[in-house]
């Protein structure tokens, strides 16, 4: 297959994996940070609070610019931004250059998510669009488990500066195969503009977007959100300050983590196109992995038990996503794709804004397995939820069938 045919998924999911490798850029780097820039733990989560809370600002009103001006133009926008501030802080290396880099790549942070499913919502068949989302995220994830490795790798061998320099680099080569002509998202319809004379019917478009079922998806995002950002932002910190393991193994644990978490994403795509209870499914995988993460907390585990029992977890909690993915799409009007995921994937920054700061304020003050307690316990609170939510709609289910066959 020439560049030229490139499909749109395959394009899709390469953008995916970069946007995840920028996400980790600082989580990876940061058993090194501290000395670099000369701050301590609850200042780096300040610069990741900063990130997240930039992408929970901007990230609805890019979704509602991906439904307006279509989705290419603003990928393109957020790779060059993103890879520009890392070049710049590689360039630049401050503390007050970190936070301002974090600010900025918070804004590209917000471009992918509703671009991404935007495009692939209206572009992949229905019968295929479970497995479609679970390839968009496996490609995610594994972005995520791979940058610990290559940049932490980079920083140690080099310097952290490459390491920046290398995830600038990825992301400018991405945006520029974005370019390629009869490639998938280059032959992507931007979206028309138009301008409705009936402007009562138009507000109340725009409004209907706002219900209660994206409420409570932005609520279950939020606890995603807290749940895995624990383990994969902060358990190498937390196994080293508790002399758990050695550095090199705490960071084999973290991407048997992110590894697994890839996988157990292509499973859950295949349980996403058989079932329709994506809630039960969600609730069982986590409630799981609480427990495995609970057994972390509690017990002395060696290092290979230890890497085993996080590939396990991460195994689990990739298995929920393409369900809560087809969660987010059932949820959303015809046409607002972009609009939900961008409200609903402000979930993910709201956490990702609380997080840190409640993670590294454990780290700092010497409770480094209070990291997995907290994971633990947003798991639980995870699990109830998507069980309330299952519950309510197969009250619903129901009801919608008989509207269905009177009609």
């Amino acid at each position: 297959m020439s560049v030229r045919n490139i499909g749109l998924l395959p394009q899709v999911s390469l953008v995916h994996f970069v946007s995840h490798l920028h996400i980790m850029v600082l989580p990876a780097l940061l058993p090194i940070l501290p000395a670099f820039f000369g701050v301590g733990f609850i200042e780096l989560g300040l610069a990741l609070s900063v990130f997240n809370i930039v992408s929970a600002l901007v990230q609805a009103p890019l979704g509602f610019a991906v439904d307006h001006y279509g989705a290419k133009r603003v990928l393109m926008a957020g790779l060059v931004l993103g890879s520009s501030c890392f070049l710049a802080l590689a360039i630049v290396p401050s503390y007050l250059s970190l936070l301002i880099a974090m600010g900025l790549a918070g804004v590209a942070n917000g471009v992918y998510h509703p671009a991404d499913y935007s495009l692939l919502s209206k572009g992949i068949a229905p019968d295929r669009i479970g497995r479609a989302f679970s390839i968009h995220t496996f490609s995610g994830f594994l972005g995520a488990a791979i940058a610990p490795v290559l940049l932490l790798g980079i920083a140690t061998l080099v310097n952290p500066q490459m390491a920046f320099i290398a995830a600038a680099a990825i992301g400018f080569a991405t945006a520029g195969s974005l370019l390629i002509p009869g490639s998938g998202i280059a032959r992507a319809i931007p979206a028309r503009v138009t301008v409705s004379p009936d402007k009562p019917l138009a507000k109340s478009r725009r409004l209907s977007i706002f219900t209660p079922m994206i409420g409570v998806l932005t609520l279950l995002f939020v606890l995603l959100s807290l749940s895995t950002s624990a383990i994969e932002k902060f358990s190498v910190a937390a196994f080293v300050q508790g002399n758990v393991v050695s550095l090199p193994w705490a960071n084999t644990a973290l991407t048997a983590f992110l590894f697994a978490s890839a996988f157990g994403v292509l499973s859950g795509g295949v349980l996403a196109d058989r079932t329709k209870r994506h809630g039960l499914v969600a609730a069982v995988a986590f409630g799981l992995a609480g427990v495995l993460t609970t057994i972390v907390a509690l017990s002395s585990l060696d290092q290979l038990a230890l890497a085993v029992m996080l590939g396990a977890i991460g195994f689990l909690t990739g298995v929920i996503a393409p369900s809560r993915d087809m969660l987010v799409r059932a949820a959303a009007p015809v046409g607002s794709e972009g609009k939900a995921f961008g409200i609903v994937s402000t979930g993910f920054n709201i956490g990702g804004a609380i997080g840190p700061l409640m993670f590294g304020w454990m780290l700092d003050n010497g409770h480094p397995n209070a990291i997995f307690w907290a994971s633990a316990t947003f798991m639980g609170l995870t699990v109830i939820l998507t069980l309330l939510q299952e519950w309510h709609l197969a009250k619903t289910r129901p009801r919608l069938a008989g509207l269905t066959q009177t009609s």
